[in-house]
């Protein structure tokens, strides 16, 4: 049995190191082109920064910012909404959540509240995560008692997991205090953000856009041929030219119309933020055809090409748009629209009634699916050649994937530099929360420093700045495309993998992703080790240094939340009713908790809120 596992072991080592050695050639094989591809990207980049000395990075204030991050995904969040409740019932209701606001400064009823919750089987991950959010925003302008707060929870979590297994902590939003703790260091790491990553992290964000954007990208599928991402990887060799049209703007005569107006906003629209910029569908793409007259162009129209149960998106190449073309955006609702001899408007579309009942699929540069269109006998053929192409990713595709990594490097490099750098002071809150958990580990007799280690990465990278990585909208007024999204998650994966202590082995069968960055993560694991370790080694923060801080923190940014925290807290009463038995009972049988007579006023907050007829 030992010889078996030794031989298989033997392999996997021989594996790495083939592969290994494959990636050095291939990343030599691409070296020249990487440079060039470099040189053209710093040329666009510092058009970028020539524009940012003017109109400044496109960071999102404070409030935009706190709301993206406390409730993502929430078109209606709290931050927007005002108290829906009668206009006669009103005053008595705002009354009970001034109650409820008092209420939750009583240290026993918040962690009572809580640890209720969280003990109810229908209460879920997602109401876990909203409830702290919520608790956020009540308690936003107390920073100082929010940070007590969360100590305490944190403490308890740390007895939970050391009964448990410890290195597990953290490691998910499954309780309250986690999605608490991700918010604090978002409030807390606002401005270091703002001020000094911010610019490291959108100089990268353009880079991407910018590689991107420069080649092919399927409008149907989202598979482009510039990616650091082998799932959205177009695994096709799509002809096409760069058009220089008279805007100016570089467009690819193989984009839709959807895609060129989407870049000629961008390039005339540079200095505005995004939120400010008219959205492709406002505005029509007019090309001015010398005698053709000025033609509306569209991604579908009657011209557009039909093959059997397939619809092509039409592209500057499908109009035929000659290099140097005049192209312009016109408002839709600006535009008069003329049927006349010298006025050929494709852009006028017209669907007959078979494309609804074929229902015809779109595509832009590949069919999506082709397999399923055909005979059965003739599928396996076609899965053979998926097949063949998928091994022949390394050889062919890795060698544009290691090509973009290469060009994108010293971005990559830059923001993980700002990150984890210690020549300049680190945020308090990073260095007083990793000192928390020092103390934290001492008291539970936990000396393994992997643990901590782990602890400290699940609390800063994992908790923020993988969730700022991913997600560029919520610190920018800016869009990402899926394409970009894709390539942000590849860089954010190798930064988490960077903060892991554990060695990946990798082998042939290793995702294609961690093949990329293989190389470098040694050399980042080092900086992180060397971060946390300078961090540990700096003079403490005291309470009162803190407290301080917060108070400040408090005054300034909760003066930037124009939002009525009552309806916070009328949120959060929806969970109390929903639970109110259990809260109460939970408060009878805590003998501190009755002398403070906090069930009782419960009670009047349910009177008062929901015109609960109780036995006061």
């Amino acid at each position: 049995m030992n010889l078996i596992v030794k031989r298989k072991s033997k392999q996997a080592l021989r594996d790495y190191k083939k592969v290994q050695i494959q990636l050095e050639n291939l990343e030599t094989s691409v070296r020249d082109r990487c440079k060039k591809e470099f040189t053209d990207l710093m040329t666009e980049m510092m058009d970028v920064s020539s524009d940012l000395m003017g109109s400044g990075i496109p960071v999102l204030d404070y409030r935009k910012y706190s709301e993206r991050i406390f409730f993502p995904g929430h078109r209606d969040s709290p931050l927007r909404r005002d108290l829906d409740v009668p206009a006669c019932r009103r005053a008595t209701v705002e009354q009970g959540l001034v109650q409820l606001s008092n209420l939750l400064n009583s240290k026993l009823f918040l962690t009572k509240f809580i640890h209720t919750l969280e003990a109810q089987r229908t209460f879920s991950p997602r109401d876990r995560a909203y409830v702290a959010s919520l608790l956020t925003v009540a308690l936003h302008g107390k920073l100082e008692y929010f940070t007590d707060i969360l100590k305490t929870l944190l403490s308890h979590l740390v007895e939970q997991y050391t009964t448990k297994n410890p290195k597990l902590m953290l490691r998910r939003t499954e309780s309250v205090v986690e999605k608490l703790l991700t918010n604090w260091m978002s409030i807390c790491l606002y401005t270091f953000l703002r001020d000094t990553a911010g610019e490291a992290f959108y100089m990268l964000f353009r880079a991407i856009k910018h590689q991107v954007d420069k080649g092919p990208v399927d409008a149907v599928s989202g598979k482009a041929k510039y990616t650091l991402n082998d799932n959205r990887l177009l695994r096709e060799d799509v002809e096409y030219r760069t058009l220089s049209q008279t805007v100016p703007t570089k467009v690819l005569d193989c984009d839709t119309i959807t895609q060129v107006k989407e870049k000629i906003v961008e390039q005339t629209l540079k200095g505005t933020s995004y939120s400010q910029r008219p959205s492709a569908d406002s505005v029509h793409l007019e090309w001015r055809a010398g005698m053709a007259g000025h033609l509306i162009l569209s991604d579908q129209d009657l011209t557009s090409v039909v093959q059997g149960s397939w619809k092509r998106l039409n592209t500057l190449q499908h109009y035929k748009v000659p290099d140097g073309a005049t192209v312009t955006l016109v408002s839709r609702q600006s535009k008069q629209i003329h049927h006349d001899s010298h006025d050929y408007i494709p852009g006028e579309t017209y669907k007959p009634k078979y494309f609804k009942e074929n229902r015809v699929k779109q595509w832009h540069l590949v069919k999506a699916g082709e397999e399923a269109e055909l005979p059965k006998h003739r599928r396996g053929s076609l899965r053979d050649k998926e097949r063949e192409r998928a091994k022949a990713i390394p050889e062919i595709y890795l060698t544009r994937l290691l090509s973009v990594k290469g060009t994108l490097q010293k971005f990559v490099d830059d923001l993980f530099t700002v990150i984890l750098s210690t020549s300049q002071p680190v945020p308090l809150a990073v260095k007083y929360f990793f000192d928390l958990l020092d103390d934290q580990a001492a008291q539970h007799n936990i000396t393994d420093p992997e643990t901590i280690h782990i602890w400290k990465t699940n609390s800063l990278p994992l908790r923020f700045w993988i969730n700022i990585l991913k997600n560029p909208q919520f610190i920018f007024d800016v869009q990402a495309s899926d394409n970009v999204d894709a390539v942000l998650s590849v860089i954010a994966q190798t930064f988490m993998d960077s903060c892991t202590i554990a060695d990946h082995k990798l082998g042939r069968d290793s995702p294609i992703n961690k093949l990329l960055y293989a190389r470098d993560i040694p050399r980042y694991k080092q900086m992180v080790e060397r971060y946390y370790s300078d961090i540990r080694q700096t003079i403490p923060v005291s309470d009162q240094e803190m407290n301080s801080s917060l108070a400040e923190l408090s005054r300034v940014s909760y003066g930037h939340l124009p939002i009525n925290h009552l309806v916070a807290l009328h949120e959060l009463y929806k969970y109390i009713n929903k639970y109110y038995d259990q809260i109460i009972t939970a408060l009878e049988e805590d003998s501190t908790a009755q002398k403070m007579q906090l069930g009782y006023r419960l009670q009047q907050i349910a009177a008062a809120v929901e015109n609960k007829v109780t036995d006061l």
